[in-house]
């Protein structure tokens, strides 16, 4: 007999679920397809092979990049790879949208594979929201693989996941890299996304990619591999089923479509006249030729199963040393914990100079890791760590501010670059926050450039143009931190948070004394 009131309409929908997500468990892998990417010695004969084996010929252990700040200039490199693309695409992203430039570039993918090119598609599953049927739809394609990395194995509400297997879900794969025919690389923060490349009116991130080329791209290469035929990628079939004939053609039509909508109209034709596809066209790209070193983690941090050794954080450091003059850093999501305190303030007493741009809690996306931040404010500044943030409208009315953010994006609503330079000698540009999350629980990529002109460029932009479109944050009697805007009218001072209730300062307060610090 069932206890009266137990078997309510809720309750039922309690039951439904649990019986739902216990029934639900992901497939083996054991058995998948193990691939290998193409390596510069075998592509020598591509298109992009002759056009860049001379170059790198003549800068022996050196490799090329051109930094992407501009929105635009960073899709038209990724589009134009792609289109020259004759043996492979290998792609690795966290975040896929199925958005104007999500779509252009799933279209540039289905071209690629007409052309008999293989593409390896490998996602991350927690940033691909309403995309199942068009990924699988492009892996049905002959030449395509797709896989999702650590993916949740309830399809409808996939959210529902963290539920039953929190520990795992809650490790991602951060990476992001697009590799063509394995002579060029796009490494750095942007993921798939409108407000990525400049092609939203919503929030639009402030970010930096670099394209590389010669012998940097093979690590790449790699190091893709490592990720690919990794226990935790999963073949996109085993999951997720090939939409019927009919669905298939809405999507493609879809994507082949997409630049024909008004939205996306405008977006193109700025794509088309860009003076970087002009330069990339005719083979003048500027490159700086230097020692380039890639760092990552181990594929293995993802399931909590890494050595110390094998993870970026602990490789960046032994390759970076012991600053001796200065450190500028640029991390959108910057929670330093009481250990990275410690560690700057030991740098700040040895005479190093330190420099940390981060987003403003106007300019956040993500209000628990601003929380996580902000306690750290008074005892940074209080070490003669000099803080400066995002302004939600990165100083747009400044004519020092007006058009970029310096060498890492243009301006915009919010801070998405991840990049820092260390005594003007050498810069880092890739994947990682610094922040628990991406020390601790995500898998990161990146590059250190032993390049004076990618370092000067962070350090100029902090001596020029960060003041006009960030506050600048100080220490007033009583501890009283105070935020410090460059306007037209000379300084501006403020008392509190900028742009905030006392509500979400209170909410912000509450946040910071959680003990979720280690999941931020």
């Amino acid at each position: 007999m069932i206890r009266q009131g137990y078997f309510t309409p809720r309750n039922a929908l309690l039951l439904l679920t649990a019986g739902i997500l216990s029934a639900c468990h992901l497939p083996a892998t054991e058995n998948k397809t193990v691939s290998h990417a193409f390596l510069q010695q075998e592509t020598h004969d591509t298109l992009l092979g002759r056009g860049l084996q001379p170059q790198i010929a003549a800068h022996p252990n050196l490799s090329g990049v051109v930094p992407l700040p501009d929105p635009i200039d960073a899709f038209a490199s990724r589009i134009l790879l792609i289109a020259s693309a004759q043996r492979s695409v290998d792609v690795q992203y966290y975040i896929w949208r199925d958005d104007i430039t999500g779509n252009l570039l799933l279209y540039a993918l289905h071209e690629a594979a007409k052309r008999n090119v293989r593409i390896r598609l490998l996602i991350d599953d927690n940033g691909t929201s309403g995309l199942d049927e068009k990924l699988a739809l492009l892996n049905a394609e002959p030449n395509v693989e797709v896989r999702l990395f650590n993916p949740f194995p309830f399809r409808t509400f996939k959210q529902l996941g963290f539920l039953t297997d929190f520990s795992r879900l809650n490790r991602r794969m951060h990476n992001k890299s697009l590799t063509v025919d394995g002579q060029a690389t796009i490494v750095g923060g942007r993921n798939i996304g409108d407000e990525y490349f400049g092609a939203t009116q919503g929030v639009a991130f402030a970010d930096l990619d670099v394209m590389v080329v010669g012998p940097v791209v093979d690590d790449v290469s790699t190091d893709f591999d490592r990720y690919w035929n990794h226990q935790a990628a999963y073949p996109i079939e085993q999951l997720v089923d090939t939409p019927n004939q009919k669905t298939a053609d809405m999507l493609l039509s879809e994507e082949s479509n997409t630049a024909r909508i008004p939205q996306a109209q405008a977006y193109v034709e700025r794509i088309a006249h860009s003076s970087f596809v002009e330069s990339m066209l005719a083979g003048t790209l500027a490159f700086q030729w230097v020692p380039v070193t890639m760092v990552s983690d181990d594929p293995d941090k993802v399931q909590g199963n890494a050595q110390h050794e094998t993870m970026l954080m602990p490789r960046l450091l032994e390759i970076l040393g012991e600053p001796t003059t200065s450190i500028d850093l640029v991390s959108p999501y910057f929670v330093p914990t009481e250990h990275g305190v410690e560690a700057f303030a030991a740098l700040a007493k040895q005479g190093v100079r330190l420099r940390i741009l981060t987003n403003a809690m106007e300019a956040t996306d993500v209000l628990p890791v601003h929380a996580g931040y902000a306690k750290y404010r008074l005892p940074l500044l209080q070490q003669g760590v000099a803080l400066y943030e995002m302004r939600r409208e990165g100083g747009k009315d400044e004519d020092r501010a007006k058009e970029k953010a310096g060498p890492f994006g243009s301006s915009g609503s919010s801070l998405h670059a991840k990049t820092f330079a260390v005594d003007g000698k050498r810069a880092f540009v890739g994947s990682f926050n610094f922040d628990p999350r991406s020390a601790v629980l995500n898998t990161e990529l990146g590059f250190v450039i032993e390049s004076e002109s990618m370092a000067h460029a962070i350090t100029d932009a902090f001596d020029h143009s960060i003041p006009y479109y960030a506050y600048e944050l100080a220490v007033e009697k009583n501890n009283d931190l105070v935020w410090i805007s460059q306007t037209a009218e000379g300084p501006q001072t403020q008392t509190t948070e900028p742009s905030s209730t006392f509500f979400k300062r209170l909410y912000i307060g509450f946040l910071s004394l959680l003990p979720i610090e280690s999941l931020l």
